[in-house]
């Protein structure tokens, strides 16, 4: 796993593009029969991409771990946003779909992953972080997920919502995990935008034509800067940062969040007046 190791504010306004990229971007999620995973010392979470397609693919602790096994002192979240799969929780079978979602709490020693299809593989994106109590495993749907319209057409921002794995849907430790849609039209997401001291987060784009790019702003909210980011790739958003983005064309994104608390509504909104 690459490591991301945390960094103050302060030396963050000095970087130039090059190397806040290096520190927060991260430019490849999905590789073809592989588990494809980053650690970041922002509350410890590790994200990623696990794709599997002529073979099954086992999560087992890295040497970063120290662990017996992945989610011995942690849990785990993850969305397929490809074809059908099957992830396997200690011999028991779960089906995910495209926009299916499982959570697996600690303590599960055994975590498989595999494609139904060799013509479209599944694409599984998850997240994990440190747990200090098991929660029972669960399977979400899509339409069990909680649905929120949020924005409107003037502010360029209408946007669907997901949350899956939510405290109104799953127990979890500290986790929490969502997918946005941007509704054709708009381009905005989370503008006005916040930050939220109690929890980090990371933001993966999604779903996006080759040529579309979004334009993902980061930073204290008066010392903002931004990263150019393509189809399924990812941003580190550390809890003193802004995150919001305006894309060229259509996309989706999956956040998840880790931290002090789970409150989703927990925020720091930013006045406009206070950007720069």
């Amino acid at each position: 796993m690459k490591v991301f190791y945390s960094n103050h504010p302060d030396d963050v306004k000095k970087y130039d593009t090059e190397e806040l990229r290096q520190k927060f971007h991260v430019g490849e999620i999905f590789r073809l029969d592989s588990i494809n995973l980053y650690y970041s010392h922002q509350d410890r979470i590790i994200f990623g991409g696990i794709m599997p397609l002529n073979k099954v693919l086992n999560l087992e602790a890295a040497e970063e771990l120290r662990a017996e096994y992945f989610l011995e002192r942690r849990e785990l979240g993850a969305i397929n946003i490809g074809g059908k799969g099957m992830v396997i929780v200690d011999n028991t079978e779960y089906p995910i779909d495209k926009y299916e979602a499982i959570y697996v709490g600690k303590g599960s020693k055994k975590l498989s992953f595999s494609t139904q299809s060799l013509n479209d593989p599944a694409k599984f994106y998850i997240a994990s972080c440190p747990a200090h109590r098991s929660c029972p495993t669960r399977k979400i749907s899509y339409e069990e997920a909680i649905h929120t319209k949020a924005g409107n057409v003037v502010d360029v921002n209408r946007r669907q919502i997901n949350k899956y794995v939510h405290d109104d849907i799953v127990d979890t430790c500290q986790l929490a995990m969502g997918m946005t849609e941007i509704e054709e039209g708009s381009a905005w997401n989370t503008m006005p935008c916040h930050t939220h001291e109690r929890r980090m987060e990371v933001y993966m784009y999604f779903d996006m034509e080759a040529d579309t790019r979004v334009f993902h702003f980061m930073g204290l909210p008066y010392e903002t800067r931004h990263i150019v980011v393509k189809n399924e790739e990812a941003v580190i958003s550390p809890s003193w940062s802004i995150h919001a983005g305006v894309g060229t064309k259509n996309y989706k994104f999956i956040w998840c969040m880790c931290g002090e608390n789970k409150d989703y509504d927990d925020m720091d909104n930013v006045a406009m007046d206070v950007i720069r």
